[in-house]
């Protein structure tokens, strides 16, 4: 038992660490800085972005409108890619889609 949990903390940091790739790759193609991003989403602190980048944090669900509009994305499509690597079980239930599809940023962008 002890092992499985071990297993599922460390897929869920590795995909944690893959969402973070998402928001990193988002800000970077608009050339915000880490600063930048965090006082658009209205952070106290900048180190936060580092945290989500990193896998290590996860943007709070009460921020996800903010980000998204700060990130040049649709709200709803961006949650969504959010959950594939938050939660991916709830991705697949939800959507009846595979939690491995790539990111196509094309389509959660406004």
């Amino acid at each position: 038992m002890a092992l499985n949990m071990k297993a599922q903390d460390e897929s869920s940091k590795r995909r944690r660490k893959q969402g973070g790739l998402v928001i990193k790759t988002l800000r970077t193609s608009l050339g915000y800085t880490q600063r930048e991003l965090a006082e658009k989403c209205e952070l106290d602190y900048y180190t936060f972005i580092s945290q989500i980048e990193a896998g290590v944090g996860k943007i709070p669900p009460q921020k996800y409108k903010i980000f998204a509009a700060s990130l040049g994305c649709d709200t709803k499509k961006f949650v969504r890619e959010l959950i594939k690597f938050y939660d991916p079980h709830t991705f697949e239930a939800l959507f009846d889609a595979d939690p491995h599809e790539p990111t196509d940023y094309d389509e959660i962008r406004l």
